[in-house]
């Protein structure tokens, strides 16, 4: 079979076309890949950038919150330091209260009984055979003994409480065992509720009013002897 010059000269203008379009094709392929590296690089650099963005932004945070901790812990500070004056100033208005108008009171309470006062005795602790007590005042003679709780605002618990301590009293001071024990309650602010309760007890109730302590007790109250 015989070929012609001009069906040579057809294939060689068709693999020219073929390379042609195969080099076309190789252009196309690296614009494409060069058109998504760079889009790829730009994407990277925005995460990047979002990246730092957002650590600084969590740094940011994690530093204003560092700082409101900080003001947080500095207020508390000064709240409890305030606290701390306020119940200094409580207590010294508890110690003065005892010492200035409870005292007195009780003293005069056994006087107006008739009953000679030989010994009082403020904030009595005792501990015996794994338990204790503790007794604001304690005023004594021979024959009778009175124990007070002072309180800066009584409440029917601390109430019960000084229940409880006159049920063990005798036992935590023996050397009172044969005397009269008698109950008393004293405070700053006394509830006409808790007042009453106290009464029903069986204690003495002493109240301020203006610059003195009051019995304030009704006046059929009898005192109950523990």
């Amino acid at each position: 079979m015989s070929v012609t010059y001009e069906e040579i000269l057809n294939l060689f203008r068709e693999v020219a076309e073929a390379q042609r379009e195969v080099a076309e094709a190789q252009k196309e392929t690296e614009r494409l890949m060069k058109e998504s590296s760079q889009e790829t690089e730009r994407r990277f650099q925005e995460t990047e950038r979002m990246m730092k963005e957002s650590s600084q932004e969590t740094e940011r945070r994690f530093q204003e919150t560092e700082r409101l901790i900080k003001e947080s812990s500095q207020e508390t500070d000064r709240i409890i330091k305030a606290l701390s004056k306020n119940l200094g100033d409580i207590g010294n208005r508890l110690g003065e209260f005892v010492e200035h108008m409870v005292m007195p009171t009780v003293v005069n309470l056994f006087q107006a009984q008739g009953l000679e006062v030989h010994e009082v005795h403020p904030d009595v602790s005792v501990k015996r055979d794994g338990r204790g007590i503790q007794i604001d005042i304690l005023v004594v003679n021979d024959g009778v003994a009175i124990a007070v709780e002072c309180k800066s605002k009584m409440t029917i618990a601390y109430i019960d409480e000084h229940v409880q301590r006159m049920d063990k009293l005798k036992a935590m001071l023996p050397a009172y065992r044969h005397h009269r024990v008698l109950g008393a309650v004293a405070a700053l602010v006394m509830p006409s509720a808790v007042a009453e309760y106290a009464e029903q007890q069986g204690f003495y109730v002493l109240m301020q009013s203006g610059e003195t302590l009051t019995i304030g007790n009704q006046p059929a109250f009898c005192a109950k002897a523990w």
